[in-house]
C-alpha cells in the first residue's frame, strides 16, 4: 500500500523544511507549492490525500484558495496559519477546512490532527456505524447505544450526534452544525445548539459538567473526541 500523499501549500521555506522532515519521517509522501497558483495546479493534476494550507500566501488569500479547492476537492484540508483570531478560524472551517492549527505548532499535535482527519474521511466513506468507547452509533437503524443499551433520543438529538460522530476529531462551527441539523434558515439560532448540546451531554456523558465526548471549542463550535482512536 502506498504511503498517503500530503501537499503543503506554504511560502515559508523554514515551515516547508520542518514539515518535510516531520511528515516524511512518519510515513507520508510530501509535495510542496509556494503559492496559490502552484497549489491549485498541483492539486488538480496530482490530487493528494490531504492538503496542508497556509492562509498568508503571496499571490492569493488562502480563504479564497480554500473555496476554489472545495468546488471539487473532497479530501481533508488542514489549515496551518499564524492567524489565531476566531474570525479567521471560523471562516476557514466554514469554508471547508477539516481542522485549523496555529503557528507555531507542536509536531505531535499536527500529526494527531492529520491522523484524525484521515480517520474521519475513512469513516465517512466506508462505515455505516461508528463506535467510540462506550458509544455505538447505528446510522441505518438511527439508534445510539451506550454500553449496549439504547439511549432514547429525539430525531433532532440523533441528527446532531450523528453529525458530530461522523466528523470525530474535527472542529465543527456553530453555523455548520445549525445548517446541517436544522437547515440554512437557522444558522444564526445558536440558542438551539446550546440547548441540544446540553441535552446530549446529559444523556451520553458520564459527567455532563466535565464532558469527555462533546468538547467545546470556545467561540467556534464543538469537537467530538474519541479516545480509543
Amino acid at each position: 500500500m502506498n504511503n498517503p500523499t500530503i501537499l503543503v501549500i506554504d511560502d515559508e521555506p523554514q515551515i516547508r523544511k520542518l514539515l518535510e522532515i516531520t511528515l516524511s519521517s512518519n510515513g507520508y509522501e510530501v509535495s510542496f507549492a509556494a503559492n496559490a497558483k502552484e497549489g491549485l495546479a498541483f492539486s488538480a493534476n496530482h490530487p493528494p490525500e490531504m492538503i496542508i494550507l497556509d492562509l498568508g500566501l503571496p499571490d492569493e488569500n488562502g480563504h479564497t484558495l480554500l473555496l476554489k479547492l472545495r468546488e471539487w476537492y473532497t479530501n481533508p484540508v488542514l489549515v496551518l496559519s499564524v492567524l489565531s483570531d476566531e474570525e479567521n478560524i471560523i471562516k476557514a472551517l466554514d469554508n471547508g477546512a477539516n481542522d485549523y492549527l496555529v503557528k507555531p505548532f507542536r509536531t505531535g499535535e499536527l500529526l494527531a490532527r492529520i491522523r484524525s482527519a484521515f480517520r474521519t474521511t475513512q469513516n465517512e466513506n466506508n462505515t455505516p456505524s461508528f463506535k467510540c468507547q462506550e458509544l455505538t452509533l447505528d446510522l441505518a437503524g438511527r439508534t445510539l447505544l451506550k454500553n449496549d443499551e439504547i439511549i432514547k433520543l429525539t430525531s433532532t438529538e440523533f441528527s446532531l450526534i450523528a453529525v458530530l460522530m461522523k466528523n470525530c476529531g474535527k472542529v465543527l462551527t456553530h453555523r455548520y452544525l445549525l445548517k446541517e441539523v436544522w437547515g440554512p434558515g437557522y444558522i444564526n439560532q445558536s440558542q438551539y445548539l446550546r440547548v441540544f448540546i446540553a441535552q446530549l451531554r446529559k444523556k451520553i456523558e458520564n459527567d455532563a459538567n466535565h464532558p469527555q465526548y462533546i468538547v467545546t471549542e470556545s467561540g467556534i463550535g464543538y469537537r467530538f473526541i474519541c479516545k480509543n482512536q
